[in-house]
């Protein structure tokens, strides 16, 4: 029986373990205040907490169990958008600027996962990005030339090479080497529990109302209490309620997930490596991985996020076409029953980068949003670069995820 609008990630968290964080009451005054859980939230608080910054997250539900918990867990090794795309949009020191950094952050992701020793399922992952069609290999090919001539590296795969990694009927495929997979909701909850030992004060069930500024603070209003700061970390992953006036710089959407039934032994040796996080060509593009060795997670269909009350019949829809595209490109596994299809909601920018860092009609506020990669390493790339601007302390790389005139 498939299990709808559920994410199998919190699904499998023992109810035993989970932490509870209790509502925020009364007035605290603190460094800084970070809204939003998730990930980003949960890194960024660490982050703050390990440079000797007092602290307070609030969580409107509880931690990780937003987009964070429902995403796809993977730690990508370059932005979602093509290289190609980046490069005219801000040109090509920023964009070799934006994918250096991406690949340093994905790394680090990792590394600080395992030297927290956070149990998440952290495994290295290559990724492949396939062509099946002729069009599809030359539109590879020429990202491949405009990587290669920015100094970004990059490794062009052989047809044989590319069907016998992805499983698929691919004419091409591009290589990187960098990246990682997880359990997102066990990284966030691990998170959190590394900030709260670094001092980092957390609180769930307790939405902000309100945000007001003045030229020595920011105050933020819980149901329970106001909490004051020097700043406001906003680590919500896109424009809520109390920020209308920066929706018009993001186009809301959703994403959709089937992971299958268990797929029998000698069916997987037809399936590709399980080593490897593969993505297609299409737009947009379908990205693929294993799961506890004997699933197969896809995520796609992506489109204009819809109403709540459609949203139950959207995910039942687009998790039957999830499956479908997915027998396309496997077509061993035609008739497998998806276990799970549920869906989680970002915000695209008009570049495919995050905005991250400081917005000047906002004084003392910084914000993370807006990334439509299907990648988690953005969290961990957002910690820093708020951490280092909160600081003083920003690097030329960092204007590239900023908003800058030429991004606006």
């Amino acid at each position: 029986m498939t299990r709808y609008g559920r994410s199998p990630w919190i699904d499998g968290f023992p109810k035993s373990r989970l932490p509870d964080h209790e509502r925020q009451r009364g007035p605290l005054l603190t460094d800084v205040v970070i809204i939003g859980g998730g990930l980003t939230g949960c890194a960024t608080a660490y982050a703050f907490a390990t440079a000797g910054v007092k602290v307070v997250l609030v969580e409107a539900d509880r931690i990780g169990r937003g987009s964070s918990g429902a995403s796809f867990g993977w730690i990508g090794d370059a932005p979602g958008p093509s290289f190609q795309r980046v490069e005219q949009a801000v040109g090509l020191r920023a964009a070799r600027r934006a994918w250096q950094t991406w690949r340093r952050g994905a790394l680090d992701f990792a590394a600080l996962l395992r030297r927290l020793n956070i149990k998440c399922d952290l495994e290295t992952k290559s990724t492949l990005r396939v062509a099946r069609t002729t069009e599809e290999a030359q539109q590879l090919r020429r990202e491949i030339k405009t990587r290669r001539e920015a100094g970004v590296d990059v490794a062009l795969m052989t047809a044989s090479q590319a069907r016998q990694e992805s499983g698929t009927d691919a004419v091409a495929a591009i290589r990187t080497r960098d990246g990682a997979t997880i359990d997102p909701y066990r990284a966030a909850l691990g998170l959190a529990a590394a900030a709260a030992a670094r001092g980092a004060l957390l609180f769930e069930r307790s939405p902000a109302k309100k945000v007001t500024f003045s030229a020595r603070f920011v105050d933020v209003v819980t149901a329970g209490g106001t909490i004051r700061g020097s700043r406001v970390v906003i680590a919500t992953g896109r424009p809520t309620a109390l920020f209308k006036a920066l929706v018009r710089h993001f186009w809301f959407r959703s994403t959709y997930f089937a992971l299958t039934e268990p797929i029998p032994a000698k069916m997987r040796r037809t399936l590709g490596a399980s080593s490897r996080v593969l993505l297609d060509s299409t737009d947009p593009a379908h990205h693929i991985r294993w799961v506890d060795e004997d699933r197969l997670l896809v995520a796609g269909a992506d489109g204009p996020s819809v109403v709540e009350r459609l949203r139950e019949k959207t995910i039942v829809q687009r998790t039957g076409q999830l499956m479908y595209e997915l027998s396309v490109l496997h077509p061993d596994i035609s008739g497998l029953a998806p276990s799970y299809g549920w869906e989680a909601g970002y915000g695209r920018t008009g570049d495919g980068l995050p905005y991250i860092g400081p917005h000047r009609n906002f004084p003392r506020h910084l914000f993370a949003f807006g990334c439509g990669s299907h990648a988690v390493t953005d969290a961990y790339l957002a910690s820093r670069l708020l951490l280092r601007h909160y600081q003083d302390e920003v690097e030329a790389a960092d204007e590239v995820f900023g908003f800058t005139t030429n991004r606006l």
